[in-house]
């Protein structure tokens, strides 16, 4: 590596005139990234460190994986711009691959630049389908940054940005921080389908046209549903006739160690609980362009054999990030990488978080699944109270100092590393977890 400490700074420098998402502008004073390889990225200072927050939990294939750049360089090469309106051999392939992902009873995907955009044209394929408006989410979730996208989020960015129409939101299950008063799982599993039964019941079912899931919700805390549950929600949307979307943007391709997160919990379901529409981004292609998408039931897509549907994108299906879908599932496929982030979650995080809980008495709660993991820190465990801010502030001071780069949200600590993360770094990251709680 050739690092020259005056690229950092003038990277700073330069910095002034970008206006960062979600931020107050005065007092920014972000981390620069020079470069990155595997599940590790560096400074200009030369400085590296463990990438334990996947970017925005999307690098899955982790950075710079050859096959993917390989593929990109490859389409610059050929081609590196066309219409949507036009057919193109990488796009094609690209559904291709995300289709064979998915799982034979979708037949369609309709592209897009990201998870936002996905989750608006989901919406608005379950509107035109059912000819009804009203959108039904939870409290606890992230579902983007745009129009409807974000007034179906549950957390606080819905609130200043609430201009869509037709929303209504219920509290999903939560088994750790109850909002049913449960004792066990499956009474919160019980209660929370209930609640969500008696809100569509006085929401009026005619006037449903979705509800929107993250599978396994990110941002909002990787809140593995019960077994059960969405069981219980695929049945009450069919009882009700509303399509039933699942957000897998955090949550696809591999994250969870399978393609998908649904198909990740079927043992727990009982049976693989399929909905009639799947949005995705992030882990598709790890964000080495912009991608994202909408995969299509057959039922759904015949919808719009006759009628035209009202959408598009000028990138939609963008032949840089079509070549970077085909590259990385090809690369996940071949190299084991989905298998792996399942047996690191199974072998080494499951037991190696707990046995840290075990020891770190602000650890009030573990969960997660493959490489999709969350730590609730609490001040006591009796009382679950969250911790504060500055308490977070100081850990991911001392998580930084020792050469992990973390993601927090709230009063949580997410552990998770691409899927290609291996065991040596997962003993590392731990290590390194361990002594950043100690500092506490």
């Amino acid at each position: 590596m050739n690092l020259d400490p005056a690229d950092g700074a003038l990277a700073l420098e330069l910095d002034q005139h970008v206006f960062h998402s979600w931020s107050a502008q005065g007092a920014l004073k972000p981390m620069v990234i020079a470069g990155g390889l595997g599940s590790t990225v560096w400074d200009f200072d030369g400085h590296e460190y463990l990438d334990f927050s996947s970017q925005l939990v999307n690098t899955n294939i982790g950075h710079q994986h050859p096959a993917v750049v390989a593929a990109i360089k490859e389409q610059a090469d050929l081609l590196t711009t066309v219409a949507p309106a036009h057919a193109n051999l990488t796009r094609g392939r690209a559904a291709e691959r995300i289709l064979d992902c998915a799982g034979s009873s979708y037949n369609k995907v309709f592209f897009t630049n990201g998870g936002a955009d996905a989750n608006e044209n989901a919406i608005r394929m379950a509107r035109l389908y059912t000819g009804r408006d009203k959108v039904l989410s939870t409290y606890r979730s992230y579902h983007g940054n745009t129009g409807a996208a974000v007034v179906a989020t549950g957390d606080w960015r819905r609130i200043p940005n609430e201009y869509a129409r037709g929303h209504a939101h219920f509290f999903g299950p939560f088994a750790y921080r109850s909002e049913f008063w449960s004792t066990s799982v499956e009474e919160e599993c019980e209660r929370a389908l209930h609640h969500l039964r008696r809100v569509i019941v006085s929401e009026g079912p005619q006037s449903i046209a979705a509800i929107l899931l993250e599978t396994i919700p990110g941002t909002a805390g990787v809140l593995v549903p019960p077994p059960g549950y969405l069981t219980g929600v695929r049945a009450l949307a069919d009882e009700f006739g509303i399509v039933l979307i699942f957000d897998e943007v955090m949550a696809g391709f591999g994250r969870t160690g399978g393609w998908f997160a649904f198909q990740s919990l079927a043992e727990q379901e009982g049976g693989l609980v399929e909905p009639d529409l799947i949005t995705f981004a992030k882990g598709v292609n790890s964000g080495y362009v912009p991608a994202g998408g909408v995969i299509i039931s057959p039922s759904i897509a015949e919808t719009f054999d006759d009628a035209v549907f009202p959408g598009g994108l000028t990138y939609s299906g963008h032949p840089l990030a079509m070549a970077a879908i085909v590259g990385a599932l090809d690369a996940m496929g071949s190299e084991g990488i989905v298998a792996n982030a399942e047996r690191v979650g199974r072998e080494l995080l499951a037991p190696g978080l707990a046995a840290l809980a075990e020891k770190h008495e602000i650890i009030g709660d573990v969960r997660g699944l493959g490489v999709f993991w969350a730590l609730d820190l609490v001040t006591d465990r009796e009382s679950r109270t969250p911790v504060p801010a500055s308490v977070i502030g100081q850990l991911k001071g001392a998580l930084l100092a020792r050469g992990l780069l973390p993601f927090a949200a709230d009063n949580r600590l997410h552990v998770v590393p691409p899927c290609i993360v291996t065991d040596d770094e997962v003993a590392r990251a731990l290590a390194i977890y361990d002594e950043a709680f100690s500092t506490l």
